[in-house]
């Protein structure tokens, strides 16, 4: 077992956390990085056969390679935090533990997933999920593909199936269109992302709309939306992308005592937690793109490494982008309406098939773990938990150790007093 020590952590190689790493290496400060992904770049950031790297985020990448002041550790699971200043990790061929000063998180978000009959259905995936996989070399080449969900997302999604040669039947949108209006004449004020709108405007657009049903027996036929006028029709489609939006990975964050509000982790203007000597950016304190994303990770980065000026100087930019973030949000609210799609037969824990009907009664997550084994599968709950807060109002569970599936022989170090102190 490897021990590594580092004057500053960064749990997260995304934007967020490659843009603090450099900031406090610029700063003589040791940096060591964590990140269970095989390459850095995060989601947003990925690349494969089919995609090429943006030039940004190979700058990013090509100068944390070449920065001697970091330590890059991919492929690596965050597994336990043994004591105050030492996490446990775990790599396909060793495990190991770094000791820190400061900690950054950077962990991300990932995509809200709300059931509703047939979405686990083959050909049913997530709407970024789909985007990865397409990154990975799959091929849609004659497939007819439908997007559904909210969001920015959906877009780009679009694009990436369309470069795959699959045929965008239809973007379903659940905003009004009142809202898409006024937050794209706001858009003026970000001519980057008026850019960008213009290279992804498609023409198969439906906004006030939801899918409803997903049709098939053994692999998706055909899906059903109900339109902004509640009329209901159905699409051929072999393919189903839907995504309402992302939530912050707080997980990490809670495990660590740290303060959430509004389902996110909370900082201050120094990106710092409610916690002493730890810091977070990028999509765990909200969403708002890879720009803030950024900005908040050089602002973190260089708060951790105690240059206040060198982040003061990023405050301007972090504003103009958490300023976008907002309109965002506000734009992409979820209607409530959303929840009616999800029937008492609807599953809600695919690992142990639990459904939406057999919760219906308890009152907290607590419950539905006790009496239906909800959450207790090989995700732990991380698919489900984020699902269920949003359908029920349930608070998110308190995460337990180990924090990702770990080997046996892993385990055991944390019984050992060298590992533990």
């Amino acid at each position: 077992m490897q021990t590594l020590r580092c004057d500053i952590l960064i749990l997260g190689s995304g934007p967020a956390g490659l843009a603090a790493a450099l900031a406090a290496a610029s700063c003589g400060k040791q940096v060591v990085i964590l990140d269970d992904n095989p390459r850095p770049g995060g989601q947003i950031w990925r690349e494969g056969p089919q995609v090429q790297l943006p030039a940004l985020a190979r700058r990013y990448r090509e100068a944390v390679a070449a920065e001697k002041n970091i330590t890059s550790l991919n492929g690596a699971r965050l597994i336990a935090r043994p004591s105050a200043h030492r996490v446990l990790f775990e790599t396909a061929d060793d495990s190991g533990v770094v000791e820190w000063q400061k900690l950054i998180l950077c962990c991300g978000a990932r995509e809200l997933s709300l059931p509703f009959p047939g979405w686990t259905l083959p050909g049913v995936t997530g709407a970024g999920g789909l985007q990865a996989q397409i990154k990975h070399g799959l091929t849609l080449r004659g497939q007819k593909v439908v997007i559904a969900g909210s969001g920015p997302l959906l877009l780009a999604v679009a694009a990436t199936v369309k470069k795959s040669g699959g045929e965008v039947r239809q973007i379903v949108e659940q905003a009004p269109l009142s809202a898409l209006l006024r937050f794209g004449s706001s858009l003026w004020r970000w001519p980057e992302k008026l850019r960008q709108l213009a290279t992804l405007a498609p023409r198969r657009y439906l906004s006030g709309s939801q899918v409803i049903r997903a049709h098939g027996e053994t692999q998706l036929e055909a899906i059903t939306l109900r339109d902004a006028r509640g009329v209901e029709r159905t699409i051929a489609c072999q393919r189903l992308a839907i995504g309402y939006g992302l939530v912050p990975n707080i997980e990490t964050a809670l495990h660590f005592g740290c303060t959430i509000a509004d389902e996110a982790i909370a900082v201050n203007r120094w990106q710092q937690t409610s916690v002493a000597n730890i810091y977070a950016a990028g999509e765990c304190t909200g969403f708002g793109g890879s720009e803030l994303a950024l900005a908040e990770g050089e602002i973190a980065g260089f708060a951790a490494a105690d240059a206040e000026a060198c982040a003061q100087a990023h405050f301007a930019r972090r504003e103009r982008w958490q300023t976008f973030a907002q309109a965002v949000n506000r734009t992409f609210t979820l209607a409530e309406s959303l929840k009616n799609a999800a029937t008492p037969d609807s599953l809600l824990c695919r690992c142990e098939d639990v459904r939406c009907g057999e919760v219906a009664d308890a009152d907290s997550w607590h419950q539905a773990k006790l009496t239906r084994r909800c959450g207790m599968g090989a995700c732990q709950g991380k698919t489900c938990a984020a699902t269920a807060r949003w359908l029920y109002g349930w608070p998110l569970p308190q995460p337990r150790e180990p924090l990702s599936p770990a080997r046996t022989e892993t385990l055991i170090a944390l019984a050992d007093p060298r590992t533990m102190r």
